[in-house]
């Protein structure tokens, strides 16, 4: 298993840890055949072979970035911490994020994590096996 811990902005740690988003509670995993991410309450998992492909980007408007976010243009998920730069990680089939139950699924998950190109590498590693 590799974890990928999000970068958290100094500015934004406060306000998101009233969400419960927290260093500790906010984590991206590669574990065998899994993609996991936890961001405080909300949590993401779905199969590595459902991993389509991966785009590192930023910077972004922090209004738009920060925290959980839905994107209404395209459903896409983002779980934020900065502003800075994260990774674009699109699926094959959309999962569920933001709603328990599955009633809302996203094509793609947008997370800020400390290091995105290497977690992008570690997504095409593990699906490679």
């Amino acid at each position: 298993m590799t974890r990928f811990e999000f970068d958290f902005d100094p500015a934004w740690r406060t306000p998101l840890s009233l969400l419960g988003i927290a260093p500790g509670k906010a984590f991206a995993e590669v574990r065998e055949g899994t993609f996991a991410v936890r961001f405080g309450p909300w949590s993401l998992r779905t199969p590595l072979s459902n991993v389509l492909d991966t785009d590192v980007t930023g910077p972004y408007t922090p209004w738009k970035v920060i925290g959980p976010h839905l994107s209404l243009a395209d459903r896409g998920v983002t779980f934020g911490t900065n502003a800075r730069k994260g990774l674009c990680v699109r699926f094959r089939s959309p999962v569920p994020a933001l709603v328990p139950g599955g009633f809302l699924t996203h094509p793609g998950a947008t997370l800020t994590v400390s290091a995105p190109e290497e977690l992008a590498e570690a997504l095409e590693r593990a699906r490679e096996v």
